[in-house]
């Protein structure tokens, strides 16, 4: 199976961010992972709208948005237009979350649904056939930089057999402190997406580090 690498935009250079879009464009990366946050449901503000707009139009990469909002109901067609391909909105943002990722499909984008640290997997045992990726926190969400959190490889694990069991076709995803350290094991649990931000972005050569990441995952 396909292993991606998905690059955090959130942790490159904003003062230069064409040379960061470019990087990704030119670089062994799979996906544009953009963090969008509302200083809400997470201690921190990130981007919207524009700069989500900007950089599709140099993005040569699939556009995973991953919401860390309250209500990402309300803005569902909005990131559509400006370019998402994959939206990943929070159980514990969604009242009914159902009808959350329902919506997300009718605009035509890939859904998917992020679970905190905290949160068990069986908690989308009954929505697990409607997803197209589940994205797994192995840290607290809302900060670049984290220590990655160990019981993550646990709950991958008892994410692929929920996925095994129901045959569901999502695909999952890991966000936070991957590196060259743990990305092997991380793929052996059976993840198949790969979020990397400041290890990626404050790296000597990041597309290197990238193409070094992707050879790891598919080991």
């Amino acid at each position: 199976m396909n292993k991606f690498i998905a690059p955090s935009i959130l942790a490159a250079d904003f003062t230069n961010l064409q040379h960061a879009i470019e990087m990704i464009n030119n670089s062994k990366a799979d996906w544009f992972h953009i963090d969008v946050m509302d200083g809400v449901f997470v201690p921190n503000i990130s981007f919207g709208m524009p700069v989500i707009k900007a950089i599709k139009k140099h993005a040569a990469k699939t556009m995973d948005v991953h919401l860390m909002i309250v209500d990402p109901d309300r803005y569902i067609s909005n990131f559509k237009k400006v370019g998402a391909d994959i939206l990943t909105v929070h159980y514990e943002a969604c009242t009914h979350l159902h009808r959350t990722i329902q919506a997300i499909k009718t605009e035509g984008m890939k859904a998917g649904v992020s679970l905190n640290p905290h949160t068990p997997i069986a908690v989308l045992e009954d929505i697990i056939c409607d997803l197209d990726l589940v994205l797994i926190m192995s840290v607290n969400p809302g900060f670049g930089g984290q220590s990655f959190i160990e019981n993550t490889y646990k709950k991958i694990e008892q994410l692929k057999n929920l996925i095994a069991y129901s045959g569901s076709k999502a695909l999952i995803e890991v966000d936070g402190g991957v590196t060259d350290k743990n990305i092997e094991q991380l793929s052996e649990a059976g993840a198949d997406a790969f979020v990397a931000g400041s290890f990626v972005f404050k790296s000597e050569n990041p597309s290197e580090t990238i193409s070094n990441l992707k050879i790891l995952a598919s080991k």
